[in-house]
């Protein structure tokens, strides 16, 4: 192995995890949009065959790194910032999970039941980081805090169908909780204090996701009915939506950054909530705007994974920070 590969390898950043976010995203969207309008699901299927594949790369690169240069891991877990992309790690299994319940229902379980024991725990540990002795400052908190915490919403989106009702019921708990109160702490900091870095001005699309995903949640729990709870979660997604598109044109001029991929799931919640909305109270604007934005974030997942192979060819994902 040469001294350039050793080093991309003990670079190998954990924020190389939300492009399997992202991608498991498309893969939900397309299904959805499959199903409303009435096609076969071979597209979906491919980005689903995609994106496992792109997880086994990810997770054993990591692995390899967590081996050789364990120094390197225990950083990036006591890096203020970094270690909200840990739980990246538990979100993209519940994904995949969820993806493939309707295709490998059994294979859809023990994933899950790995990613949701993972997740509660990544969420107690990482929590357990804020509140410990280490010294945070307001200019380490960024929308990317709401990964670890927030990210729990995800778990009853497959568990509920797959009958876990009470399991689902405590991690949509923490979710909501941890959203109202990391929502106000993130605002705060975003507007009273400096403004993000650079580097992690693209976190502010992970303001859509919350919602979107508590709305998918919300649904499944509550027996598909769009109550007023739930009108209440899709409308701030789509508030969110539209306060992150007036931000989009000034964020895509900055440099590309791992952080970009912050894009991708976002969208594709947000895209899946309108389909589901359509579908439950059969809306035809929700579903033209969902198919609107499936369209958008075509175009932006194709953009990502260009600007990320230039950027993995060039080594400038893989350098010291």
């Amino acid at each position: 192995m040469s001294e350039q590969t050793h080093s991309a390898l003990e670079h190998f950043p954990i924020t190389f995890f939300t492009t399997v976010m992202g991608m498991s995203g498309l893969t939900l969207a397309l299904h959805a949009g499959e199903q409303a309008l009435g096609l076969t699901d071979v597209t979906s299927s491919v980005a689903l065959a995609a994106t496992v594949a792109l997880f086994v790369v990810v997770a054993l690169t990591y692995a390899a790194k967590a081996l050789r240069y364990p120094g390197a891991v225990a950083a990036e877990w006591n890096h203020p910032v970094k270690l909200a992309f840990f739980p990246a790690v538990s979100i993209s299994l519940l994904l995949m999970a969820t993806a493939m319940l309707g295709r490998f229902p059994g294979v859809a379980q023990g994933m899950w039941l790995v990613g949701m024991l993972l997740q509660g725990l990544l969420t107690v540990l990482v929590v357990t980081g804020w509140i410990s002795t280490r010294s945070f400052v307001h200019g380490h908190l960024s929308p990317a805090w709401f990964i670890p915490a927030v990210g729990n919403v995800i778990v009853p989106i497959a568990g509920a169908q797959m009958g876990y009702i009470e399991i689902s019921w405590y991690f949509m708990s923490i979710g909501l909780i941890f959203w109202v109160v990391l929502l106000t702490l993130v605002m705060n900091r975003l507007i009273f204090h400096d403004p993000l870095p650079e580097r992690l001005q693209p976190t502010l699309v992970i303001l859509i996701a919350p919602p979107a995903v508590g709305f998918l949640a919300w649904l499944r729990l509550n027996g598909g009915v769009i109550d007023p709870f739930a009108h209440i979660l899709l409308n701030a997604a789509y508030f969110f939506t539209l306060l992150v598109a007036v931000q989009l044109p000034r964020i895509l001029k900055l440099p590309f950054a791992m952080s970009f991929w912050a894009l991708s799931f976002p969208v594709a919640a947000v895209t899946i909530a309108s389909f589901a909305h359509a579908g439950a109270a059969r809306s035809g604007f929700h579903q033209m705007l969902g198919m609107v934005l499936l369209a958008g974030l075509i175009v932006i997942i194709a953009a990502l994974i260009v600007r990320t192979a230039r950027a993995v060819i060039a080594g400038a994902v893989f350098q010291p920070e």
